[in-house]
């Protein structure tokens, strides 16, 4: 209710002409997460801010503009594909303000380009010339904008024949190579559309080109096409003679044929014979009845459009009228349809029919094959002859034969008549399928786009029909599939060199028989390494330890890495640290870590580093670790006396000093660590030497008294100190003079030198005590003492007079001599 409020105050001082307006242009990329930050109003103009939006928000006291949902360019401007893409909303600002907002929606190639059909079809002549382009219209559309929705074609497994012309938005499919549709009449391409964004997208259409015919062959008479033809003496008109064929390898008009004698042929055939010119069929044009044998040769023509004619050459033998000429009887063993033999392919050596021979003659006649009649046989039989086959027939070789049986007399000197039995063979499904090359080898980059073509295979079966039909499948395809009818291989997922690098795939070619046979190929697909792998490290955080000590170019450790790509993607070029000034390198020849400088533990004892290992692809990936290296101490630092500060400081004693009073302390310091650090003291020399009534504590450095001071005590006592380290094996030492006067005057002490004598070897350290059990027996003794001290309280009170006299007296005494009775715990410096 409050925002409404202050915008209907904002527009009704804007309508009064108070507010000003402005204007500011923002960008931002699609796709973009919600609440990232656009830009800022702050620059400009000051709090508050408000701004009603469906996509943006303001922060109303920074003024920043934020994303408030994800924004897509190609919903929000699906018009505007070739311009920019922007909305405006107007903010308010300093309570007075109008600023007109502007937000450039920038594209990212987000949208791949999409084909509206899978399969595209075109239709090109045969006769096409090479360089002859035909548009191809069903073109792939990409939403994306300027570079990111450009689209540039080419094309896949064209085997030369086609290539692609573009201009603009113009798309062509060039002709490259010579068409033949008696060849070839489909080709089967892949056309990839590929748009221009930094890392692209792609989309993929078969092109099914079907070559159309043109008029580019002409007639040729059939190889089985009749030479000979016998008429019998008494023809009858309209008897068929001989059925001539001839065949034209182009389609529809382009294959019409037609007939005719040629116009050299004597007048006599002119009159006997007809020609029918569709159907190449020669017979009697009027009835024949000769006494004499007639001969005629006749030049036949095959015309078509725009060819020369075809010829052949047909000997017609017209018989004279005798008595009746010996006949065939055929009596069939093999299957027989319409007097035409049908015989499968591949049967062995087989009895096709038994031929009788019918003469009403007194002299026999004989059968025999023409010459030309291979692979049959006849085989007389009990006065009759078996027609067989000499070998099994094959179907690809020949599919039909004219079988022409010749009845002569029984010396083979005249001709009674020909017989034509046909034979028919039968397709069966005895050929499997063979591929072009039994083994296709192919390399593709991986971190591939899925659904890339990658290659076509192809195979071809000899059989007809639908046995020849060929379908495609993959045994172990994996991430690749396969078109069942074109053969094309195409990769349905993005593959990874590191996971395996090498796919072998048995590609099968089944025919349509049943039972089917099939054939096989191998393809073998090599994965090509990109450089998608860092370096990375053994472990993420090394740890070293080095002795404070370590020669310069020493080993400190390993530092292993690896990078999973291979050739120079894999190889590590370099390895390094980041680290500025510090006293390592990394010898990337034996992989390790050595010490370039002196390491001081007392200067620093850790050394925390960074290295970074790059790898040698294009361009270069690169990884970092985490290295500490400890700096392990050596003994190699002496203590060091702070207080006495000189060995001519001294300390004056009362003589009423109480035994087992602290006299004064000794402070050293270490600067090593550990054991190397650890400090013992130790009196080796005293002057005077006898009998010296100072002792010092081997680890505080306590210098107590040990007796109560006698007159012979009295006078300057130098106690010659050693102070020693816990290094191994030969621990660093240092000494300092003790100057100590038991004296009554309480005038300060002054020493201006000490003894010359120095012991020519120092002692050993002292045996180490256990301060523990010292402990725990002073801590006893205390207790026994505050125990006895209850138990007397009694006797304590009854004289409680005399012990408070006694102690005002001795409270005087602690007055006149500090030295003496101060508190025994306080550490007294030597002066």
């Amino acid at each position: 209710m409050m925002n409404w409020t202050i915008l209907q105050w904002v527009l009704l001082l804007a309508s009064a002409g108070q507010i000003q307006s402005h204007a500011l242009r923002f960008t931002i990329l699609e796709e973009q997460e919600v609440g990232i930050k656009i830009g800022s109003l702050s620059r400009n103009y000051s709090a508050p801010y408000q701004l009603f939006d469906e996509y943006i928000r303001v922060d109303e006291s920074t003024g920043d503009l934020f994303t408030k949902k994800r924004i897509d360019r190609e919903t929000l401007c699906p018009s505007h594909q070739d311009r920019d893409c922007t909305f405006s909303n107007t903010a308010v600002v300093s309570h007075s303000e109008f600023v007109l907002i502007t937000i450039v929606v920038d594209d990212i190639n987000d949208n791949a380009p999409i084909f509206e059909r899978d399969e595209i079809h075109i239709r090109i002549p045969e006769d096409a010339s090479n360089g002859t382009g035909f548009p191809l219209d069903d073109q792939a559309h990409d939403k994306d904008f300027a570079n990111n929705g450009l689209i540039h074609y080419h094309l896949e497994g064209s085997d030369g024949f086609f290539g692609i012309r573009q201009d603009g938005y113009e798309l062509e499919l060039v002709v490259e190579r010579k068409l033949d549709r008696e060849t070839q009449e489909n080709h089967f391409l892949v056309l990839v559309a590929v748009d221009g964004g930094s890392v692209p997208l792609s989309a993929t259409a078969i092109l099914n080109v079907t070559v159309t015919d043109v008029n580019d062959n002409c007639p040729e008479f059939d190889a089985d096409s009749p030479i000979t033809a016998i008429v019998p003496g008494l023809g009858i008109k309209g008897t068929a003679v001989a059925q001539l064929k001839a065949t034209d390898k182009d389609l529809g008009q382009n294959a019409q044929i037609t007939f005719s004698f040629s116009r050299q042929i004597s007048d006599r055939a002119k009159t006997l014979f007809h020609m029918d010119g569709h159907t190449g069929l020669i017979s009697l044009a009027v009835d024949v009845q000769v006494d004499s044998p007639e001969e005629h040769v006749l030049k036949v023509f095959a015309n078509s459009p725009l060819c020369p004619p075809a010829q052949t050459q047909v000997t017609i033998y017209i018989q004279p009228v005798t008595s009746p000429e010996p006949t065939i009887k055929i009596r069939f063993v093999a299957e027989n349809k319409n007097q035409v033999i049908v015989l499968q392919e591949n049967e062995p050596p087989t009895v096709l029919a038994l031929l009788e021979l019918e003469d009403t003659s007194s002299d026999k006649g004989t059968l025999s094959l023409e010459a030309d009649s291979m692979p049959f046989s006849l085989k007389p039989k009990a006065g009759s002859y078996l027609l067989l086959t000499s070998k099994p027939l094959d179907f690809e070789m020949c599919s039909e034969y004219d079988v022409t049986v010749v009845i002569s007399d029984p010396h083979g000197t005249h001709l009674h008549g020909r017989k034509v039995i046909k034979v028919v063979v039968e397709d069966v499904n005895d050929n499997a399928p063979m591929f072009d090359q039994t083994h296709y080898e192919k390399d593709i980059k991986e971190n591939n786009i899925p659904g890339v073509f990658l290659l076509k295979v192809q195979a071809t079966d000899a059989d007809s029909h639908q046995f020849g039909k060929v379908r495609y499948r993959l045994t172990n395809g994996g991430p690749f599939i396969i078109h069942e009818e074109t053969g094309v291989i195409s990769v349905a997922e993005s593959l990874d060199r590191e996971q395996q690098d090498r796919y072998q795939l048995t590609v099968l070619a089944r025919d349509g028989g049943d039972p089917s046979q099939e054939g096989s190929a191998i393809v073998s697909i090599n994965v090509l390494d990109l450089n998608d792998n860092p370096p990375a490290f053994s472990t993420p955080h090394f740890y070293f330890f080095v002795s404070e000590s370590l020669p310069r170019l020493s080993q400190v450790g390993k530092v292993t890495v690896s990078d999973t790509d291979e050739g120079d993607n894999g190889k590590i070029v370099d390895v390094r640290i980041l680290n500025e000034k510090v006293p390592f390198a990394i010898d990337l020849a034996q992989g390790s870590i050595r010490s370039t400088g002196e390491v001081d533990r007392e200067k620093q004892d850790r050394y925390e580093l960074l290295v970074v290992a790059t790898d040698g692809g294009r361009p270069a990936l690169s990884t970092t670790a985490k290295m500490t290296v400890f700096v392990e101490d050596v003994n190699d630092n002496q203590p060091k006396v702070l207080l006495p500060s000189s060995n001519l400081s001294c300390q004056t004693i009362s003589p009423a000093t109480r035994a087992g009073s602290m006299i004064t302390k000794i402070y050293a310091i270490d600067e090593d660590s550990g054991m190397n650090s650890d400090i013992t003291y130790q009196i080796v020399a005293s002057e005077p030497a006898l009998h010296s009534p100072f002792q010092i504590d081997q680890h505080s450095g306590n210098i107590t008294l040990v007796q109560h001071l006698r007159s012979e005590d009295y006078g300057m006592h130098h106690l010659f100190v050693v102070i020693r380290d816990g290094g191994k094996p030969d621990p660093l030492q240092t000494t300092v003079w003790v100057n100590l006067l038991v004296n009554e005057t309480r005038e300060k002490c002054h020493v201006s030198a000490v003894p010359e004598y120095l012991p020519a070897t120092l002692p050993p350290p002292m045996p180490l005590k256990d301060c523990r059990g010292e402990s725990n027996a002073w801590l006893v003794f205390f207790l026994s003492g505050l125990v006895l001290m209850l138990i007397s309280g009694c006797v304590l009170l009854a004289v409680g007079v005399m012990i408070m006299k006694h102690k005002h007296t001795k409270r005087k005494a602690k007055k006149k001599n500090a030295w003496e009775t101060g508190n025994l715990c306080e550490l007294k410096p030597l002066n």
